[in-house]
């Protein structure tokens, strides 16, 4: 008789082949039978923990059937036995990651006798005897899918491993035809001690210590500041003590004696636990699947949906228990508590270092935009309160001038007086000021005075969440290839071997360890990927470029038909400027999804070795792609509108009979202002309201009405009353912070790089980052699975890019200023050719002379509404007149106004640059307060360490002098190295672990 198959740990059924001579008859062909308890089974029977010491898996495991623990489904668990939702149903182990999966089968039919039980299975070792087979609790199978079947048994395999590894899993029997099961982790405390040691992960020793602000001053100015900002302190406990910090040390299984190990299950916080499991995950290898490593392969291959840790419970349960998601909701992610400060300690303990650093980013670029905003509003307060002052704007709006312009465009455009154009004049002065300049200087001081406070904040919060001591070593023993990586080289170890799959598979098992990862691909097999980003990039940004052409042909052939009515005619300028402005914001939106999923594919084809390279690439390319679908219309209408029109006589032409377009009489600022202040808002709005809040809404309720579909499959026992693990599982998978990141950086660039020409920038910026971290927050407490808390002490690429942004918006000002506004031209005119030193006669001064009689053939106006006969026509250039030697060609004026703009434009730089330099020279990176913190807590843990290893061997040698009795030798090396929070003779520790904050 054939022995019993062994269950597979975590396995959802057991194949019994003596089910064969039940009545004489063999199964049929393919089918299985799944071995039951009888329904008298009550509750959970034979729960009890496994021993800490016996050995996980291993071929005992292999060799023996494990015996699991079954939950019948007409046995309620009470409310006292179930306290929690997230432990295991023996409500003991903690429930630390869970792996999500949706099994599908064919042809089953109950066989006779079930009563249709949901089980449950807790997979803890334990061995027993076997049900018999035949019984009347037998599940008859039909034949599984072979993809199905695959998949299962690579299931089985990877828990069969974890457990190996010294995890607990728990999950849910597959006892319908199709369905998510969820495998439920547990790590026990001799996993959780062995991977903290191996991942360096500090926590806190006994000893604590004051942090003592520098001096009396400091001390008053520091208490008076808490005092008065009380009210906008979130109410969390980490706020209510920041001046004792604990002395913290990477932890190690031999120097137990330093740790205030008060109970093993909390010394490790849920988001260190969850950690630690995701490490063993990610580093687990299933054979059958490849010899595919890590649980993110098996959910690219489709082996697994999800794996995610749980939250603290629901965000908004009436009853009274606080756990840290519910403290976030209510101190953090509700629009009502916009005013206070975020909680950025319990941020970073719930969510992990890597989104601790982005919220706090977010709020010192936020709290860095509350005096640029101060500036902005005073700036365009001055323009306001000086426009009556303004002598260019009256002389234009000036109706005695008389100053008779030259048509806009050939034949239905008639010849018109400069002083029509007086509203956009005195509207371009708001931001076409002195003050203008001012305001960009500061902006630019401003940009690196924020990056060198964030680089001082980065270093404090680095400081006090213990971040100081990880080594880029130590990073990159914790980075994975991915998979695509995996299997790029898998095909082609295949395809350059001669041995058959298997063959290779054993090979590359063995070898592995041997071979340099690094020599895997070389740039000959990542060249065709490299290429195609290459041609592929181009092409996008050629396509930007072709757009914004095209809106520009727009803009010409619309203002152009819409002059050929009269009823149109004066509004032309307005409406033109308006339909293309909304035109390219629509375009942008919509490019912006398209590069973005564009980025994510051309990266994918580089086949980069780890997540982090994969991120790095992906943001470089995004970054780019949307920098340039962005700023591209904003940079034509500063840079090069206007300035390719020609003369009148000689103009340029797109097509046939299509000027080019000019600017306003008052110059492109106000266009490009006009242009910025839609783009900018129009991005806020629509992508924060549609795409941020209403698509994750739409998935969401499409996933709930596909669960409602497989509702009548659901058992009675998982209706009652979900699992949490259910409801994480229904929220939103996170993606990552690329998102977040790109559209406060896409911000930062229309904050600082045209800020001279629309100067309130930084106020709908400041309006919109208030609602954007009560936004971002609400995503990811209630509508986001719970994030891998990942460690990392800054935020990587994202500062290279802010500092190059900062860097090139001091070129792009100095050019707004020199060639865009007339601030150049003003300053020119009254120091060099004004009689009086005022501005009187500018605009006569700007205006060059046209004899109509050269026009060509054909464009002259047609139905003049001028009563007398226009013998000269006035256009804004410097050119020479039509009397003069060499009639039309640039005069003495504009080329000293042109070496005027270049030289304003070389002082403005290197000021800023040199201010700039000054100003990262002045701030310290590292503050020094603590940089004497650091150096202290060194010497602390030196004294701490001296004497705990003098009590501990003080302790071990007290046996020898006494009676040499085995009972005290024992007792007193046990108390040295026992890890328990009682305080040991001498030892200096506290009563519990204290938190503080920045």
């Amino acid at each position: 008789m054939p022995e019993d198959i062994p269950l597979l740990p975590g396995s959802p059924r057991r194949l019994s082949p003596q089910a064969g001579t039940r009545g004489g008859q063999g199964p049929k062909h393919g089918q299985q039978y799944l071995q039951m308890p009888g329904p008298q089974a009550p509750g959970l029977q034979g729960s009890f923990r496994r021993d800490p010491g016996q050995p996980c898996g291993g071929e005992s495991a292999r060799s023996s059937s494990v015996i699991n623990n079954y939950l019948h489904a007409n046995e309620p668990v009470s409310l006292e036995a179930r306290l929690s939702r997230m432990h295991f149903h023996d409500n003991q182990r903690k429930v630390d990651y869970v792996l999500a999966y949706h099994y599908r089968k064919r042809g089953m039919h109950l066989a006779q006798g079930f009563p249709g039980h949901s089980l449950a299975i807790v997979s803890n070792g334990e061995t027993g005897k076997e049900p018999h087979a035949g019984g009347p609790g037998d599940i008859e199978l039909g034949p599984l899918d072979a993809l199905e079947e695959e998949r299962k048994e690579q299931r089985e395999e990877f828990e069969h491993n974890l457990m190996e590894a010294g995890l607990e899993l728990e999950k849910d029997l597959e006892n319908k035809s199709q369905g998510s099961i969820f495998v439920r982790i547990h790590a026990p405390w001799q996993v959780l001690a062995r991977e903290a040691e191996f991942l360096k992960i500090k926590v806190p020793t006994k000893k604590t210590y004051e942090i003592k602000a520098g001096g009396s001053i400091a001390k008053k100015f520091s208490a008076a500041l808490q005092k008065l900002s009380s009210p906008l302190q979130p109410r969390v406990p980490e706020h209510s003590n920041n001046k004792m910090k604990n002395l913290s040390y990477p932890f190690s299984r031999e120097k137990m004696y330093l740790y205030n190990i008060q109970e093993k299950d909390t010394f490790f916080d849920n988001a260190t636990r969850s950690r630690i499991v995701h490490e063993i995950l990610k580093r687990t290898a299933c054979s059958r699947a490849n010899n595919t490593m890590g649980i993110n392969s098996l959910i690219a291959n489709n082996i697994y949906e999800a794996a995610y840790p749980l939250h603290d419970g629901e965000y908004n349960s009436p009853e009274d228990d606080m756990n840290d998601r519910k403290l976030l909701y209510q101190e953090w992610a509700r629009y009502g508590v916009f005013y206070k400060f975020q909680p950025i300690d319990l941020i970073r303990k719930y969510f992990g270092e890597k989104i601790g650093l982005y919220f706090a980013w977010l709020g010192l670029y936020t709290s860095f935009l509350i005096p640029s905003s101060v500036i902005g509003v005073i700036v365009f307060l001055y323009g306001c309160a000086t426009i009556e002052e303004d002598i260019p704007s009256r002389e234009m709006c000036d109706q005695q001038n008389a100053f008779i312009m030259c048509p806009l465009c050939d034949k239905s455009c008639d010849y018109w007086n400069l002083s029509s154009a007086c509203g956009t004049a005195r509207a371009s002065h708001l931001f076409d000021n002195p003050a203008t300049v001012f305001f960009s200087i500061f902006m630019a001081l401003w940009a690196t005075m924020f990056l060198e406070n964030w680089k001082r904040l980065q270093m404090r919060l680095g400081y006090f969440w213990d971040l100081t001591g990880i080594e880029e070593e130590e990073e990159r023993a914790q980075e994975h290839s991915r998979p695509e990586y995996e299997t790029k080289v898998r095909e082609k170890m295949l395809k350059e071997s001669n041995k058959s799959a298997v063959q290779k598979l054993q090979t590359n098992t063995t070898e592995s360890s041997n071979e340099d990862d690094e020599d895997k691909l070389t740039w000959k097999d990542r060249f065709p990927g490299y290429l195609m980003n290459f041609a592929s990039i181009l092409f996008m940004i050629a396509l930007t470029f072709s757009i914004v052409f095209g809106v520009i042909v727009y803009r010409i052939t619309t203002a152009a038909a819409l002059s050929l009515n009269k009823a149109t005619r004066s509004n032309v300028r307005v409406t033109v400027t308006a339909t293309a402005v909304i035109i390219n914001l629509v375009v942008i939106l919509i490019l912006d999804e398209i590069y973005g999923a564009v980025a994510n594919w051309l990266t994918k084809i580089e086949v980069p070795k780890t997540e982090q390279t994969f991120e790095e690439r992906l943001i470089l390319k995004a970054f780019l792609l949307k920098f340039v679908n962005a700023y591209s219309p904003i940079f034509y209408v500063a840079f090069f509108k206007g300035r390719f029109v020609g003369r009148p006589g000689s103009y340029v032409y797109v097509f046939d009979g299509y000027r080019m377009e000019e600017c306003a009489p008052g110059g492109c600022l106000m266009e490009l202002c006009i242009q910025l202040s839609i783009i900018m808002l129009g991005k806020q709005l629509i992508q924060n309201n549609i795409f941020e809040i209403g698509v994750p809404k739409l998935k969401k309720l499409f996933r709930k009405l596909k669960d409602e579909t497989e509702a009548g499959e659901t058992d009675s026992a998982h209706s009652k009353r979900p699992e949490q693990w259910d409801l994480d599982y229904s929220l939103e998978p996170y993606t990552g912070l690329t998102p977040e990141y790109m559209e406060m950086i896409i911000q930062f660039g229309f904050v600082t790089l045209f800020v001279a020409s629309f100067p309130l920038a930084p106020v709908f910026a400041l309006l919109n980052n208030v609602i954007e971290v009560r936004l971002d927050a609400k995503k990811f407490v209630t509508e986001l699975r719970r994030p891998d808390a990942v460690r990392t002490k800054d935020i990587g690429i994202w500062f290279d890019i802010l500092s190059g942004i900062g860097k090139f918006s001091v070129i792009s000002n100095a050019f707004v200023i020199a060639i865009t506004s007339d601030f150049i031209p003003r300053l020119v005119y009254q120091y060099s050719y004004s009689h009086n030193g005022t501005l009187h006669g500018f605009v006569n001064h700007t205006l060059s002379f046209f004899n109509v009689s050269q026009l060509k053939e054909g464009t002259q106006p047609e139905n003049s509404q001028f009563d007398w006969e226009v013998q000269f026509c006035r256009f804004k250039d410097y050119r020479e007149p039509p009397w003069a030697p060499n009639p039309y060609e640039f005069s003495k004026q504009y080329w000293f106004v042109l070496s005027a703009r270049l030289a304003f434009v070389i002082i403005f730089q290197n000021l800023v640059m040199f201010l700039s330099v000054l100003v990262d020279w002045m701030i310290p990176d590292i503050p020094t307060d603590i940089s004497d913190q650091i150096k202290k807590e060194k010497s602390l843990l030196v004294d701490f360490f001296l004497k705990e290893e003098h009590e501990k061997l003080k302790l071990m040698d007290e046996p020898a002098l006494r009676s040499p009795g085995g009972g005290d030798r024992s007792r007193s090396r046990a108390a040295s190295s026992a890890p328990s929070g009682q305080s040991q003779s001498g030892s200096v520790m506290s009563s519990g672990s204290q938190h503080t904050n920045v």
